[in-house]
């Protein structure tokens, strides 16, 4: 199986097992290129999906990126050519699913738990929002707008003002109410932003994932095996 196929069920699997989020697909950080970033209310969460398909030959600088920008990482292995190798390639605190074709049907399971990834780099994830999101924090913090400083500016201001566990909260609101179809006239820079994702040919999730009224069972997904709450951190063998 390729990674293409694999992800709408895995989308679906990840909306089962972690409540109210929200998927970004092909996010850029640094240097590389996160296959997805699922956004919950308090933390980012890297996935890195590699096939049968892919080599390890880039894996290295993948994982530097990702740990400098995301709160909880996680690598996906579909197939069973890396899924016996995989622990030696990735950080103990990576979490790991394996994914095999089960009646036709994608079978997810969980090899190890994700834990809090101690490098994320604070700055690195403001990054990842628009200027105009973060002139909206400014807005909310009664400060000023600062329309004409850099985005650096913003995050240092506000840095220096509120506690980095109240501004992960902000982060995740706002990327999880992020919409890509409209832009303000007032963002300075977010028109351009956002056109700017389209044209690097970004897939964006624009509906954020709520609880359908029909429950997915697992019959449905082909899921035999579902993360229970992520606040337990266990590890299933």
């Amino acid at each position: 199986m390729y990674d293409k196929e694999i992800r709408e069920s895995l989308f679906f699997f990840l909306e089962e097992s972690y409540g109210k989020s929200r998927i970004l697909e092909e996010k850029v950080i640094g240097r590389a290129r996160a296959d997805c970033v699922l956004i919950q209310e308090d933390s980012f969460m890297g996935i890195e999906i590699k096939s049968d398909h892919d080599s390890y030959s880039r894996l290295e600088g993948q994982i530097k990126n990702y740990n400098q920008y995301f709160d909880y990482n996680m690598v996906v292995v579909v197939g069973s050519k890396h899924a016996h190798s995989i622990e030696n390639h990735v950080p103990s605190f990576w979490g790991i699913i394996t994914v095999e074709e089960v009646e036709g049907k994608c079978d997810f399971y969980i090899l190890r738990q994700e834990q809090k990834n101690p490098f994320c780099d604070i700055k690195r994830k403001a990054s990842l929002l628009w200027k105009s999101e973060l002139q909206e924090l400014q807005k909310k913090y009664a400060f000023p707008k600062y329309q004409n400083k850099s985005k650096s500016f913003l995050v240092n201001y506000l840095l220096e003002r509120i506690s980095e566990e109240q501004l992960q909260r902000d982060f995740s609101h706002l990327l999880l109410e992020r919409d890509y179809t409209v832009f303000s006239v007032e963002g300075n820079g977010t028109e351009e932003e956002g056109t700017e994702e389209v044209k690097k040919g970004k897939k964006i999730r624009k509906k954020k994932y709520k609880r359908r009224k029909k429950s997915l069972t697992k019959t449905k997904l082909g899921v035999t095996h579902l993360i229970s709450k992520r606040s337990k951190r266990t590890v299933k063998k």
